[in-house]
């Protein structure tokens, strides 16, 4: 007897993605559930800033025009969307929906998850003895709870599968994680059991790679060139059955590409320890996930083991962190490097303030790359400066002096932009908290009205501590590679020829996944491509530890970065704020590889 299966598609992967992926999901195909994802960091803390000036308002208002072209056909299919497009004002949100319906002709039938922002709760919960310790750094939470911005806890997929009880067309939420908007809608039509861990693990792993819309099917892919074209790029889809296992996969006749290695770059994507993929539901184990080619464009996940969730919720804040400003002029050949450098020079002699922080970049060089790129010049050089500082008036400062390099260096310049404006500084803070302090709540609405709400009680927990949640992999890298490698012919290449890379961020740190192009290379590699290797080539960008893990199931390696970003994406005065480039970087570097294995690549 055939299991039965359910269709998720994904319709965006971040705030600003591809506004006609919704409508290209709709009208492709028949699918049972679509999601959507708008939230990160950065995004919660502008939610709640349009909020405090409009209380109708801190939602991602891009999601009413993507539906407006689909809401009829929606209802019509019976798709229902799962999405966390609320951000901090989730009832307002499914208010605007309603209206839309309005003018459209259809009523909608609408259903809301909040609960999760706690900002004006900070007080009350910090009394019940949560401290909200730093979970990346240990520092004191007390040094920052004046300066907040926006708070709210990460739930997961339990307070979604309730509000599926509604039978509602449209599902909107606030925090909830990536994940969690997935796996909400295969624990409903399944009927699965919340403690069914290896199930669970299934959905998260789904998630995952729905998450990031099109960086599963050829996006952002290292072997970018296979990819048969980038026109109208299908978003992905899980085709889920009953025992977990999925099919992923894209519309047909869509562009991109759904291969073994583009899902498991995906897999890869801002991963940490892969023994433990920590979410509120479960945590999944990464290590046992099993891919399979299953035909063209279509990927089979199976196997994935789980284990019960940690006690804990992630708490999500930001803070208000002093100012930053980035100046930029654009300086041409010939000995575009040389000049650069001496305009660099010239203008920090003159720029003096109180400054946290100084950045020089050349973009055009070795911005993003350091000296992991040997390039001797270019044609021309796009020489960015930038400061960090808690007082204004040194941003002010440093803002008049950047257009006055212009006449005073050598010559070739061209103005860019004007005066640099200060920008707060809006930092990420991250905390844990015990999930029985604050509940999730639903609420049911009907036209503009809430008409039925309750809470949520979603504890269920195993014995994982939160001091776990770092806890490191042995790294078996044999210490003796330098005789191994003078034992056999060897070539010279780079790493791109024996491996695939993607890099991604979380917060202050940056992860890179290698993924080994077969297993004799995935062998190498765990001799010689070892944390400290990666440490040396980082060097210049990367000021904390360096982990590894390994992932033999997917002949992968997962590197965790500490410290390398500069202090993380809002922060940072780095051009690669996230480390999406860190990857390509280390794809260039060359290494001396055993002859036999590259005969059959």
């Amino acid at each position: 007897m055939s299991q039965k299966t359910i269709k998720i598609g994904n319709a965006g992967g971040y705030w600003g993605d591809d506004p006609s992926a919704l409508e290209r999901q709709v009208f492709g195909g028949k699918l049972d559930y679509i999601t959507m994802d708008f939230l990160a960091e950065i995004t919660m803390s502008i939610m709640q800033k349009q909020k405090n000036k409009n209380d109708d308002l801190g939602y991602a208002r891009d999601f009413i025009n993507m539906l407006k072209p689909v809401l009829k056909k929606l209802l019509e299919d019976k798709t229902t969307i799962i999405t966390n497009a609320g951000g901090i004002n989730p009832i307002s949100c499914a208010q605007a929906i309603h209206e839309l319906g309005q003018e459209l002709g259809v009523n909608p039938k609408l259903a809301v998850v909040h609960g999760d922002d706690i900002l004006s709760s900070i007080s009350e919960i910090r009394a019940k003895n949560v401290a909200f310790t730093n979970m990346e750094t240990g520092e004191d939470f007390s040094n920052v709870v004046d300066s907040l911005e926006s708070a709210n806890i990460y739930y997961g997929a339990a307070p979604v599968v309730e509000a599926l009880k509604w039978n509602p067309d449209i599902i909107v939420t606030g925090r909830v994680t990536d994940t969690g908007i997935t796996m909400a809608a295969m624990i409903h039509e399944f009927n699965w059991a919340l403690d069914d861990w290896d199930k669970l693990a299934h959905g998260i792993v789904a998630g995952h790679i729905l998450e990031c819309g099109t960086q599963s099917t050829g996006g952002n892919f290292t072997d970018w060139h296979l990819v048969p074209s980038f026109d109208k790029v299908g978003f992905p889809i899980v085709e889920v059955s009953e025992d977990g296992s999925f099919v992923a996969t894209k519309h047909e006749g869509s562009g991109g590409l759904v291969s073994v290695d583009t899902v498991r770059e995906q897999l890869f994507y801002e991963m940490g320890n892969p023994k433990a993929y920590i979410t509120p539901d479960v945590i999944a184990d990464f290590t046992s996930i099993n891919l399979e080619q299953a035909g063209k464009d279509r990927v089979r996940v199976f196997n994935v083991r789980g284990e019960a969730p940690t006690p804990l919720y992630k708490v999500s804040m930001a803070y208000e962190d002093g100012f930053k400003a980035v100046g930029s002029i654009i300086i041409s050949g010939p000995n575009a490097r040389a000049k650069a450098e001496k305009f660099a020079d010239i203008f920090w002699a003159r720029c003096e303030g109180n400054f946290e922080e100084k950045m020089t970049e050349y973009v055009g060089w070795n911005a993003c790359h350091r000296s992991l790129v040997q390039n001797d010049d270019g044609n021309e050089i796009l020489l960015r400066l930038g400061v960090r500082a808690m007082a204004e008036k040194d941003i002010r400062l440093f803002g008049k002096l950047v257009p006055s390099l212009i006449l005073s260096g050598p010559p070739g310049v061209a103005v860019l932009g004007g005066v640099p404006r200060a920008q707060k500084v809006v930092s990420y803070w991250p905390a844990l908290m015990p999930k029985e302090v604050c509940i999730p709540k639903i609420a049911l609405l009907e036209g503009k009205n809430v008409v039925e709400e309750k809470e949520v009680n979603t504890t269920a927990t195993g014995n994982f501590e939160a001091s776990e949640e770092g806890a490191l992999l042995a790294d078996k890298a044999s210490t003796k590679i330098e005789s191994v490698i003078a034992e056999q012919s060897t070539e010279w290449v780079p790493l791109s020829k024996l491996c695939l890379a993607r890099s991604g961020d979380k917060g202050d740190s940056a992860n890179i996944g290698v993924l080994a192009r077969s297993e004799d290379i995935y062998k190498f590699l765990d001799s010689y491509l070892t944390a400290q290797r990666i440490k040396d080539y980082f060097q210049e960008l990367c000021f904390g530890k360096v982990s590894r893990f390994s992932l033999p199931n997917m002949s992968g390696f997962n590197f965790l970065l500490d410290a390398s970003l500069g202090g993380g994406g809002t922060k940072t005065l780095r051009i690669d704020a996230q480390g999406k480039t860190f990857a390509q970087a280390l794809l260039r570097q060359r290494v001396p590889a055993p002859k036999e294995l590259l005969a059959d690549l």
